[in-house]
């Protein structure tokens, strides 16, 4: 059933008197028309008169439904018992998940559900766990020829510590799984500690934190150590404790993957001094920090090349500390531009899919002095530069110049 269809079955039913609504088949269509249309996560939020329902594609949140205020009890109870949870609690945040399978076109994926009381009722958030993430490689994902060899120089490495950081919903998570599955073998023992699990890697051991039984990231890390991994990944490093652990199993021959959240690469190596880390630890045990957004891609449907005045891309360049060399202001000139115009496919947003924009940073020799002079990120960012570092911003705008994102897309990401 092609999405236009689904979604004029969807509001013929919502509009329906309350008495002949199926709010199983409602819920069940909603799933599988956000599934249709790539979202990622659904928000069904209430509001005073009525229902909004926004999905999120390509990392932007858009409106898709608003029904009627009379059922907003019923999606969040069927929600509720599609997710094992509680339908008689109200006022108490809740977290679910259920598997989402529709027979007629043989669609199967996990549903990672959050309902949280507000103001006007109960809201629910659905995160489509759906297997288009899990299909990525490392040669996938975006990174230039330059920066792939490095993370795979880095990854070969048989102990020290990889870093991916970035904000929320910067693709992380799918990086360091790409890279999890690069380094799956028969012959390496690989545990995983995550919040939550997202998507299941056989051959890998995936473990998820569970705070109410005291399982955090520092315990469950201690506890993994005693498992005889090769390779172990931290969903995160949040406090000196789990940093601390993280080092030290680094140190002790393991390879370990883990995330930060900082704005850059360079920030990262600062973050975990900190977080009280001691800098000859950080030095002897860092591999590789890979900072990372995602871009939207133009929609290949509905691509066309624009006019933009060069003037005007230069100084929007300089405004977000583009490096405008000669050779670089030469290329700009040189360049075609383009943009979506919008389109049936990729739902006139003129974008459609995303792939990643990265800065590869190296522990080199000079980096780790820097480190053990306890530098800040000014000084590590130089040194990595005039390394052959390139920026996020370099390699953002490197896909521009292919045509592959647009400047206003670039610049909502980088200020984000």
């Amino acid at each position: 059933m092609d999405i236009r269809s689904l979604k004029s079955i969807i509001e013929t039913e919502a509009n329906k008197s309350l008495e002949e609504i199926s709010i199983i088949e409602l819920v069940h269509n909603l799933i599988k028309y956000s599934y249709k249309a790539r979202a990622s996560d659904i928000h069904i939020d209430p509001q005073e008169n009525e229902i909004v329902v926004r999905a999120r594609i390509d990392g932007i949140l858009n409106k898709i439904f608003t029904f009627k205020k009379e059922i907003q009890d019923e999606i969040i109870t069927r929600i509720k018992i599609l997710s094992g949870l509680r339908t008689d609690e109200h006022n108490t945040p809740q977290d679910g998940r259920f598997k989402f399978f529709d027979p007629i076109e043989n669609i199967k994926f996990d549903i990672r559900v959050s309902v949280m009381p507000t103001y006007y009722g109960e809201n629910a958030v659905l995160r489509l766990l759906t297997s288009k993430e899990d299909s990525f490689t490392l040669e996938t994902l975006g990174f230039s020829e330059q920066d792939l060899d490095k993370v795979q120089k880095a990854i070969q490495k048989p102990y020290g510590m990889i870093l991916v950081t970035g904000p929320t919903g910067s693709g992380k998570t799918t990086t360091l799984y790409a890279i999890l599955k690069a380094l799956n073998k028969e012959s390496v023992s690989i545990v995983t500690l995550e919040d939550p699990v997202e998507y299941s890697i056989p051959g890998i051991t995936q473990i998820q934190v569970n705070p109410q039984v005291g399982l955090v990231f520092s315990k469950g890390l201690r506890a993994i150590l005693r498992q005889d991994p090769n390779i172990i990944m931290v969903g995160e490093i949040r406090d000196q404790e789990t940093a601390d652990i993280a080092v030290n199993a680094a140190l002790t021959g393991h390879l370990l993957l883990s995330t930060l959240h900082t704005n850059d690469a360079p920030t990262a190596l600062p973050r975990l001094l900190e977080m009280g880390t001691e800098p000859f630890l950080i030095a002897s045990t860092l591999n590789i920090v890979i900072a990372q957004r995602l871009v939207r891609k133009i929609c290949e449907k509905c691509k066309t090349e624009i006019k933009l005045k060069k003037t005007e891309i230069l100084s929007v360049l300089e405004s977000i500390g583009y490096d405008l060399t000669i050779e670089n202001i030469k290329k700009i000139k040189d360049s075609k531009f383009y943009k979506g115009n919008g389109c049936e496919i990729c739902n006139g947003t003129g974008y459609y899919g995303r792939l990643g924009i990265f800065e590869v940073l190296n522990i080199s020799d000079k980096i780790r002095d820097a480190i053990m002079k306890r530098a800040n990120s000014d000084v590590i960012k130089s040194i990595a530069i005039k390394e052959g570092m390139t920026t996020m911003v370099q390699d953002g705008f490197s896909k521009v110049l292919k045509g592959l994102t647009t400047i206003e897309e670039l610049l909502r990401v980088i200020h984000e």
